[in-house]
């Protein structure tokens, strides 16, 4: 993958912005918990947290998907880098496909438009932090700046 920087220099800064993803989907996923915890688990009642609509379904989801990316993060070792990126895109595909139902009755997770945009923006900034967390070798780092070098 020498389209993948390795070792970059902000990478810190990327594992970072990956742990505040992990702490906003926590903190999101336990309001709603309080807020819809007595309702059923695909509640469409149009309950709404952070100005985000939800239900328990979502809220139990985003806050296990919180924590993967927080465990992930504490662990790095690459493992980070992989985890941010296929949350990336697994937040991508959900955004996409509630957008897709977001007025029909297959809308599960109770979402808006307003969750749907978040949505959107925690996968890009996934993507990001997982494309440009990605520790190797001096050798490894060397090969990404010939290959980048000659493009």
């Amino acid at each position: 993958m020498a389209h993948n920087p390795v070792n970059h220099p902000a990478r810190p800064i990327y594992r970072a912005i990956g742990a505040l993803i992990g702490l906003y989907l926590i903190v999101f996923g336990v309001l709603g918990f309080i807020e819809t915890g007595s309702g059923e688990f695909f509640a469409q009642d149009g309950s709404a947290v952070l100005g985000q609509g939800t239900n328990l379904g979502f809220s139990v989801v985003s806050a296990v998907l919180g924590v993967i990316i927080l465990v992930a993060t504490g662990l790095g070792r690459n493992i980070d880098a992989a985890v941010n990126k296929w949350l990336g895109y697994l937040f991508m595909a959900l955004g996409l496909g509630e957008l897709a139902v977001l007025r029909t009755d297959a809308n599960i997770f109770n979402f808006t438009v307003a969750t749907v945009v978040v949505t959107m923006m925690i996968g890009i900034v996934l993507l990001m932090a997982g494309m440009y967390g990605k520790v190797g070798t001096d050798d490894e780092h060397r090969a990404w700046q010939d290959a980048r070098l000659i493009l």
